[in-house]
């Protein structure tokens, strides 16, 4: 069953047709979100936006901060599983927090966060000893958890409140409810066929074997709180009123979310935020609006402003050290040939 599949992802590989694909994907979403939010935002007024950010409570701030925070501590936990999962025991947490942290909020803000994501990752792995390879397996595990928890949390939630898809994707609530059901019962088949023993993707030094069951639900509970705390954030930055409830909003988060990674814009910026205001279209669109960018200051621009500044300070220590070793290298290197030469002087007739 798996050879056919294998066979025509092969082909389509080979005629570039899902490279093709991707990009009228990536220009058709971005499109779309900027027709919509042209006619969504001509009437806004910029003062009560800027009014509205003003009037948001400190504490409500603080609170969405600390559940930035949080999400991004979880986030590291996904280089931690994937190193574990590759075999890489021996690179320590504080490296697996380092790349990890680095390599989502400089690839949130840049956009094609797997090209930038994976380049940052690379120049801190390796310098732990790992290749080019180890670092595309940790990647691929990385984002598999990703993916993983999204499909488990935009299933439950469509399932649960098909309505919260309905105003991102305007399909009827039964067909939503009937993908929701979808994507849980492949999530379900993925479990247990990875459980029923080893599964292996990819060929010769590229091969990745799958976690197994029980790792692959640790896998979708890290995804699950990562999400959870995102969406968490955007909640409480959301207006108040109408109250729509905590599983509505994150729905509509997580959808936003998608739209926004299928678009690769740097941060989704744009389709993220016309999938929001549609989605979220009982709320007031001025509040609404100075809420989605505070999250943004939050969840992608501070991270990003302290991710440069800490991978500055990283090549500048990286960058002396190594001129100290080569310094160190050179003179241990000189001390012998200076020995050699005074013990030929000292050798040679009439010294």
């Amino acid at each position: 069953m798996l050879e056919p599949i294998r066979r025509a992802i092969s082909f389509l590989r080979h005629r570039q047709i899902l490279h093709k694909l991707g990009v009228a994907v990536s220009i058709t979403v971005i499109g779309i979100a900027c027709y919509v939010l042209f006619h969504m935002l001509r009437d806004i007024d910029v003062f009560e936006v800027i009014e509205a950010i003003k009037s948001t409570e400190p504490r409500s701030i603080a609170t969405a901060a600390l559940y930035v925070a949080a999400g991004y501590f979880t986030l590291t936990f996904y280089d931690l599983f994937a190193t574990r999962a590759i075999g890489r025991n021996e690179i320590p947490y504080r490296i697996n927090a380092l790349a990890a942290f680095t390599s989502y909020s400089i690839g949130h803000n840049v956009g094609a966060s797997v090209f930038t994501g994976g380049a940052v990752r690379y120049r801190i792995y390796s310098a732990s000893g790992l290749n080019a390879i180890d670092v595309a397996k940790i990647c691929f595990i990385a984002g598999l958890t990703f993916w993983l928890g999204n499909a488990a949390v935009l299933g439950i939630g469509v399932a649960w409140h098909p309505e919260a898809a309905s105003a991102v994707d305007q399909l009827p609530f039964w067909l939503n409810r009937i993908i929701a059901v979808g994507i849980i019962a492949g999530l379900v088949g993925y479990v247990i066929w990875v459980w029923i023993r080893p599964r292996n993707v990819g060929r010769g030094p590229w091969t990745v074997v799958l976690p197994g069951g029980p790792l692959t639900l640790l896998q979708i509970a890290i995804g699950i709180i990562d999400l959870g705390f995102c969406a968490l954030a955007m909640y409480t930055l959301v207006p108040d009123e109408p109250n729509l409830g905590f599983v509505v909003v994150a729905v509509i988060f997580v959808s936003a979310t998608l739209l926004g990674f299928a678009s690769h814009s740097p941060g989704g910026l744009g389709v993220f935020d016309a999938a929001m205001l549609v989605g979220l279209w009982q709320m007031d669109k001025e509040d609404l609006l100075a809420g989605m960018l505070l999250f943004r200051l939050l969840y992608y621009i501070a991270p990003f402003v302290i991710s440069v500044i800490i991978l500055t300070f990283r090549e500048v220590i990286v960058g002396a050290r190594s001129k100290r070793l080569r310094q160190a290298a050179s003179a241990i290197a000189g001390e012998p040939q200076h020995e050699a030469v005074y013990v030929r002087e000292r050798n040679e007739p009439g010294a």
